[in-house]
């Protein structure tokens, strides 16, 4: 039992379980901003121009029961919206980590092409392993 709290403990303290629960919070939290964008703004705008409200439309079935639509069309419009600035902010922060990055530097080659045989071999090779052609010092 003891191995298993350890490991158990380990496997809690990695930097990768830290980071899930962080963005599993604010993706919480960034949830219910894009929910209430969309139940507050855009679709407010949409009822003017369409005239209708997506919560509320539904369709009635037998009894009591009744089949709501337009919330799902609103949980579709919130995951679009969530997912296009998502896709924004990636997009950032990826354009900035490259701007901010330290340039590569060029690698230096290690091997060259036998102009005889086409094989690969060492930069410093005089001769070819392969085909046994001597090569020329390049200048």
């Amino acid at each position: 039992m003891k191995k298993f709290l350890e490991e158990f403990k380990t496997f809690i303290s990695r930097g990768n379980v830290m980071d899930m629960a962080v963005g599993v919070i604010i993706g919480g939290a960034f949830s219910n901003i894009v929910t209430s964008l969309v139940d507050d703004i855009i679709n407010p705008i949409l009822g003017i121009f369409g005239g209708i409200n997506f919560d509320q439309l539904s369709v009635k079935l037998a009894g009591d029961a009744t089949l709501n639509y337009g919330k799902f069309i609103t949980a579709v419009i919130n995951f679009l919206i969530m997912a296009l600035i998502i896709f924004i902010i990636v997009k950032t922060l990826n354009k900035a980590a490259e701007k901010f990055s330290a340039p590569k530097e060029e690698e230096v080659p290690i091997t060259k092409v036998c102009p005889f045989c086409k094989s690969e071999i060492p930069l410093e090779a005089t001769r070819c392993p392969h085909c046994t052609s001597v090569l020329e010092e390049e200048k």
